[in-house]
């Protein structure tokens, strides 16, 4: 459902709003190692957060990641639009493209009832969690390194 590129980014910010902010900037190769993540796919992906204003990068030897926004305030919708876009929340199970593109005069999917209810149930869902409360299950689970 979602890629491998989305899955690993909600790890890495759910890491890094678990580190202290004394900790300041946390190095891709401590995320990547503490995360069992490969590091130079990882890089990416944090890199392509941190232009959507996600996270903060700063390079050099001190450099590293943190959050650019408060944990309150970062919806898991915010992390699926930026690293994977909106075609889990827009897409056809069985077409391609969005439902909506089809033409009106066409049929929907076999699918499309079914499913329809399921995306507003995930869009709601992904809208209304964020990532300090995932930061707070996981510790209260002892998951921070899922």
């Amino acid at each position: 459902m979602l890629s491998n590129s989305c899955r690993y980014g909600i790890r890495a910010i759910i890491y890094l709003a678990s580190q202290p902010k004394s900790a300041g900037k946390t190095g891709i190769k401590k995320i990547s190692s503490d995360l069992n993540l490969p590091t130079p796919f990882l890089a990416k992906i944090l890199q392509q957060m941190a232009r959507q204003k996600i996270l903060s990068s700063t390079k050099g030897p001190h450099g590293g990641f943190s959050l650019f926004k408060d944990p309150k305030t970062i919806t898991l919708f915010d992390i699926v639009i930026s690293i994977d876009g909106d075609a889990i929340f827009t897409s056809c199970v069985m077409h391609n493209g969005s439902c909506a593109g089809k033409k009106a005069n066409s049929k929907h999917c076999p699918l499309h009832d079914d499913y329809d209810k399921t995306r507003t149930d995930l869009i709601h869902l992904f809208r209304q969690r964020t990532i300090y409360e995932l930061v707070q299950m996981a510790k209260s689970t002892e998951l921070i390194t899922i």
